[in-house]
């Protein structure tokens, strides 16, 4: 851990980078679980759109999970090919990431 000139601890990049890939993925498992709940229960649902910038932006493995666990949108080809696709792109940018920095 390093230590900034104040003596105050300091995150590490690498660290921070897999808590905002965590959280993200967080976020994804749970809007995939919050968007089923919607259709079960008939009431206003979450913009396919929104779906989409969550995985984008990073929680495309939560998503993906998500999708499996609660069996959401696992009809949409575009959803069960588009989501997975996303995942491995953006497991393989973390890896280079951690690797090169």
């Amino acid at each position: 851990m390093a230590f900034s000139h104040k003596g105050e601890p300091q995150v590490e990049g690498r660290t921070l980078l897999l808590v905002v890939y965590l959280i993200l993925n967080i976020a994804g498992l749970i809007i995939m679980w919050e968007d089923k709940q919607r259709a079960i229960h008939h009431k206003y649902r979450i913009k396919e759109k929104t779906l989409w910038l969550v995985a984008l932006f990073g929680g495309a493995v939560g998503a993906t999970m998500g999708m499996q666990l609660y069996r959401h949108k696992t009809k949409h080809l575009q959803f069960k090919i588009g989501f997975p696709l996303l995942a491995i792109v953006e497991v393989i940018l973390i890896f280079y990431f951690l690797i090169k920095y």
